[in-house]
């Protein structure tokens, strides 16, 4: 039986890769055919695996979906409206240009919450331009921090879609992952990013690419005084969600708590985000109704795609822990001594060098992760730290199979000999130190 669920699970594994690799099927569509051939190999009945696919991907979007999607209208507001620029250019006003590869560090860390790590290093690269112009010095002094912290967020810090989808098929406290996040991944983005970038840049001078056409800037951008407290709102609020979980924060009233709740929820935190950039900085910087509308249909776009491969992920962890597929490799990984820690940074390291995709990493790694827990005694610090660990495995090695890893390329004009000593080294450095900080946290509040 054991040899069966093995087979199963490493068939799976090796026909996931083979689909998203050679045969270029939508990682969606892949998963789910993976989902189904474990199953029936593991010796799943089909109806029985019929209601195992409908379970997996019901628990697991009933939460995620509705993020994933309130978040997205939210970037798009901030993204259209110019608010990142005006966030650069106002940490840049007070760092001065000595500073300034830790306020793009600093900049990249809060742009890539609400918005997606590509589009946060596009609307943000005219302001890396405007440096190297009135520095002179190469434009990987600037570059790489900000790619760091947008980097850093994107996979660290949710409500950003891959941790919040780990976070959901771990099981883990929201609240706490927003902590732990910060908590690593600052130091990570400074030392992948910081000192990297400084090391690199003045080892290697690169200046403005020839191909270079710098966008034509919002007539009327929003001021840092709106921009900054709606971006930290949501933040702020998943927070206090935790505290009020973990009764830090209580009214003594178990009525007035379940308010609290309710107010202090993910879901009730980006409505009351999306809410204030709509009229605040949406209307505030001239749009009408009919552009907003526009805006926030076009955000949806992408989501969706992050909507469904997370769905599918849930429905690999189900069917893991239904055939109890999980729980044998737990019990081996015991019986061999392999931390749960190493394994869940292991798992979406090997799978995101193999086939690029930082969200297919963390969720795939997450499914393969979440049905081994039941068998270990981990507290909630332990569980978000499992989390940041998948996200540091994910993040690892952005090279010549991964999007990023081309736009940055393209956008710094580098040769490939120069993109991997430039971002596909900065993206390991920022992998390997997410995994040892968080693997700190896991065994100190063991």
């Amino acid at each position: 039986m054991e040899a069966n669920l093995l087979f199963a699970v490493l068939f799976g594994i090796v026909l996931l890769l083979v689909l998203i690799l050679k045969l270029k099927l939508p990682a969606f569509l892949s998963l789910l055919i993976v989902s189904i051939t474990t199953g029936i190999l593991a010796g799943v009945e089909p109806m029985d695996l019929i209601e195992t696919i409908k379970n997996g991907m019901g628990s697991t979007l009933g939460f995620v979906a509705t993020i994933v999607g309130l978040g997205s209208i939210f970037g798009g507001i901030l993204e259209h409206t110019g608010s990142a620029n005006t966030l650069a250019q106002y940490i840049l006003s007070k760092t001065g240009d000595e500073k300034a590869p830790i306020a793009m560090m600093f900049t990249g860390l809060l742009v890539s919450i609400p918005i997606f790590f590509d589009v946060g290093f596009i609307i943000l690269f005219p302001v890396i331009v405007a440096l190297h112009h009135r520095t002179r010095k190469s434009i990987i002094h600037y570059a790489v921090p900000l790619l760091a912290g947008l980097a850093v967020s994107h996979a660290f810090i949710p409500p950003t879609p891959g941790p919040l989808a780990v976070a959901e098929i771990i099981g883990a406290p929201l609240g706490l992952i927003v902590m732990i996040g910060m908590a690593v991944g600052i130091p990570t983005a400074m030392i992948s990013g910081l000192v990297y970038g400084k090391y690199l840049g003045n080892r290697l001078m690169v200046s403005i690419p020839q191909h270079f056409n710098e966008k034509a800037t919002i007539t009327n951008p929003p001021k840092i005084g709106k921009v900054l407290p709606i971006l930290l709102i949501p933040i702020l609020l998943i927070i206090c969600s935790s505290m009020v979980d973990s009764h830090i924060i209580t009214t003594g009233n178990p009525a007035f708590d379940s308010m609290l709740r309710l107010l202090f929820h993910p879901f009730s935190a980006l409505i009351i985000a999306n809410i204030l950039a709509w009229y605040i900085l949406g209307k505030g910087s001239g749009l009408n109704d009919l552009q907003l509308t526009e805006i926030t249909s076009k955000s949806l776009h992408p989501a969706g795609i992050i909507i469904l491969v997370t769905g599918a992920g849930g429905v690999f962890k189900q069917v893991l822990i239904d055939t109890g597929a999980g729980k044998m490799i737990a019990e081996f990984m015991q019986g061999a001594g392999l931390s749960i820690i190493v394994f869940s940074f292991l798992a979406a390291a090997i799978i995101r060098i193999l086939q690029g995709s930082a969200t297919v990493a963390m969720i795939t790694g997450a499914s393969l992760v979440a049905p081994l827990l039941s068998s270990y005694v981990l507290n909630d610090i332990q569980q978000a730290a499992i989390v940041i660990s998948i996200a540091s495995g994910a993040t690892m090695a952005s090279h010549l199979n991964d999007s990023g890893f081309w736009l940055v390329k393209e956008y710094l004009g580098l040769s490939e000999k120069n993109g991997l000593r430039t971002w596909t080294v900065a993206s390991s450095i920022l992998g390997v130190t997410g995994f040892v900080l968080s693997a700190l946290v896991f065994y100190i509040f063991g």
